[in-house]
This record gives structure tokens, sequence and C-alpha cells, in this order.
């Protein structure tokens, strides 16, 4: 029994020790909307490869925009870095016992977060109320229709809330199929140029907090690759600062909008790493507003997602 117990030992060591040696490429996620700068100018200038050529490292990026979808990656190993991940996304996983913490933040924009609809006449959380709502279950723009409801002493079911992405959700919203739609960042305000009624942002209702994301397990054994990207991902931050017009320009290429589009939307993003008070403070808030609506089974302590460094 007990040479069972020692040759089992072994082999789970030897396993772990063949999975830190043999990696050879990070997978990393790669999200541009609803305005992404910092992802799109450090992929646009292969920041974050250069990183991880002294590691004997190459970079893949993955395109997967459902924070669910993502999560699930993290947790089933087919992903290392979440880069850009919502925060009621890092909750809903966190609830139900994933190994997903914060490697450090992306960025918050409670204001890019919008509720639209076609007909002016919906002004107030009141005249929801029957409406057929559009966007993506689970993250900021649902909090902040939940939370929008809740003010008014109305709940979710008052209205027919449909799950669907932002893009469609706009499409919906624009042919008659649903009465509102949730959006954000380029989507959001391609329905104000067009006019359309904007019926609430995210100011005082939403975090509209991003973080980065990986998991313990990950972190002990490549704690090279989670400096790394954490560090380039401050380069990127200081070099947009220091060339706003060259990352609007990088942005507006990449995502097809014009660079007077991109500049008018900066600054609704508050793009920053380091983990204040005030994020932690507002992802609890998201957390606590969870559970207490039965969104999510267990509570969740924002603190305690924070990566053991």
């Amino acid at each position: 029994m007990k040479r069972l117990l020692l040759l089992l030992i072994c082999v789970a060591l030897f396993a772990t020790g063949v999975e830190a040696e043999n990696l050879k490429t990070v997978r990393m996620t790669y999200i541009k909307p609803p305005l992404n700068v910092p992802s799109v100018v450090a992929k646009a200038q292969g920041r974050y490869e250069k990183g991880f050529k002294p590691l004997g490292l190459n970079l893949e990026y993955v395109q997967m925009e459902s924070g669910v979808d993502q999560t699930t990656a993290l947790a089933a190993g087919e992903m290392h870095i979440l880069n850009a991940l919502g925060g009621a996304s890092l909750i809903f996983a966190a609830s139900n016992g994933a190994d997903v913490k914060i490697v450090g933040m992306y960025g918050v924009s409670p204001k890019a977060f919008c509720l639209y609809s076609k007909d002016k006449k919906i002004k107030s959380a009141k005249s929801l109320k029957g409406k057929t709502i559009a966007g993506p279950k689970g993250t900021n723009l649902h909090e902040l229709l939940a939370t929008y409801l809740t003010k008014a002493g109305m709940k979710e079911s008052d209205v027919k809330f449909v799950s669907m992405d932002i893009v469609s959700a706009y499409s919906a919203m624009e042919n008659g199929s649903v009465d509102c739609a949730l959006l954000a960042g380029a989507t959001s305000y391609a329905a104000k140029k067009a006019g359309y009624n904007l019926v609430t942002d995210g100011t005082d209702l939403v975090a509209g907090a991003i973080v980065t994301a990986t998991s313990q397990k990950f972190y002990n054994s490549h704690k090279d690759i989670i400096k790394t990207f954490y560090r380039v991902q401050g380069e990127t931050l200081k070099f947009i600062k220091q060339n706003k017009a060259k990352a609007i320009e990088i942005t507006s290429q990449e995502l097809d909008l014009t660079r007077a589009d991109v500049a008018n939307m900066l600054p609704l993003y508050d793009f920053h790493q380091e983990i204040r008070e005030s994020d932690i403070k507002g992802l609890q808030k998201t957390a606590d507003f969870l559970f207490k609506n039965k969104m999510i089974k267990n509570p969740v302590k924002i603190r305690k997602l924070i990566l053991k460094r």
C-alpha cells in the first residue's frame, strides 16, 4: 500500500514537471471589443511575443469573447491567460468553485456600458416593464440591467431578457425584434451616432471592471510567464499614455473605426493594471449583488481571488 502511494505521488510530481518543461506555447485570449486598446496595441506591435521569446515560448492568441467560455477554457487548462475578463464572469466562475485568480486590472469603464432603445418614450426603469431587452448574459451589461431595475423596485422578471452578443443585440434593436439593447464600446457609440435613445449608462450602476486572470495552479508552475505578462502589460499601458495618437491610429485600423471615433470613446475608459481599493470595492459590490439576487449560488470574496504571489 505504501509503495502504491509512493508510486502515485511520484507519477503526479513527474506529470507536473513534464507539464512545466514541455510547455512551448502560451495561450492567451485576444478580445478587441468594445474598445480594448491595450490588447490591440500589444498584438499589433508583437509585444507579448517579444516578451515570451527569451523564455523559449511562443504565443497563441485565441479570440474568445464569452466570459463563460474563457473561464471554462482556463479551468480545462486550454487557456493560460485571460487578458480582459469581465468582472461578472470572474465572479460567476469563482462562485462555481473554479480556480480563477486576478493577476491585475485591465481597466474600468462604467460609462461605456449602456442600455439603448429606438423608442424615445422609454426614459426610466419603470417604462421597461414588459419590454424585450437583448444583451450578453452574465456580463457587466447584464448586471447593469439588473441593478437598474432593482433600484426602481423592479425585478428582472418584469422584463423579457434575451441573451445574445452585443452586435446581435444591436441588430435586433435596429430591426425591431427587441425593444432595447445592452451595448458597449464601439457598438454603443454607433447607437449614439445613429440617434437612438440612451436609457441609461453604467454610472453608479456597475463598476465596469475588467481584469486579467489566470489560475493559481498555472502561476505556481509558471511564475516567469505571468511575471512577463504583467511586465509587458505595464509597458504597453505606458506606451499608450505616451503615444496616444499612435495608439488611436492602431486601434482605429484594427476595429475599423475612424480616428475621431476612437478619440471620442477613449475618455470613457480608465486602463490600468494595479488593483486599486476602489476596484476591489466595485467588484465586491457586484459579487454581493449577484449573490443577493440569487444569480450565483455561493458568496464570493474578491480579496481571496487576487493571485497569491
